[in-house]
């Protein structure tokens, strides 16, 4: 993985983190905390359809991928439209382990390149399904 996208991707984790521990001070209020989170996991979320829109179109495909791809921002978007509340986190936090699970089994990667993403997800995806996991106890 270069390491701007190792940078990013750790970088991208601070909201998953930063709002939990934010709410767990009482820094801010939980229900804010939340609906912050949401708004950042359903933004993110949509970020993951690109990756397969990007490969479908690259590699002259015009199989489901193309249709999928277009699912995270729309699962993002219901989301939105929902609240800020444990069933939308729950469909937020299954959204991520999904999405990668369909990456592992459908880019066109080089095997290397495939294995070197799909582990560093994985870690990834790790935090910000137990992040989603500290706000839905944080909400009950």
């Amino acid at each position: 993985m270069p390491y701007p996208a190792l940078f990013l991707g750790i970088a991208g984790l601070i909201p998953f983190i930063g709002l939990p521990v934010f709410a767990l001070l009482g820094v801010m209020g939980v229900y804010e905390a939340t609906h912050y989170f949401t708004l950042y996991s359903a933004v993110l979320l949509s970020f993951f359809g690109g990756i397969h829109w990007y490969d479908a179109i690259s590699g002259g495909k015009t199989n489901h991928q193309l249709y999928v791809a277009m699912l995270p921002t729309i699962v993002g978007w219901l989301c939105l439209i929902l609240g800020s509340d444990i069933r939308t986190l729950g469909i937020l936090s299954l959204s991520y382990l999904a999405i990668l699970i369909y990456d592992k089994y459908t880019l066109a990667l080089p095997k290397e390149q495939i294995m070197s993403y799909i582990t560093f997800r994985v870690g990834l995806t790790t935090v910000v399904v137990l992040a989603h996991a500290v706000m839905i106890f944080m909400l009950r």
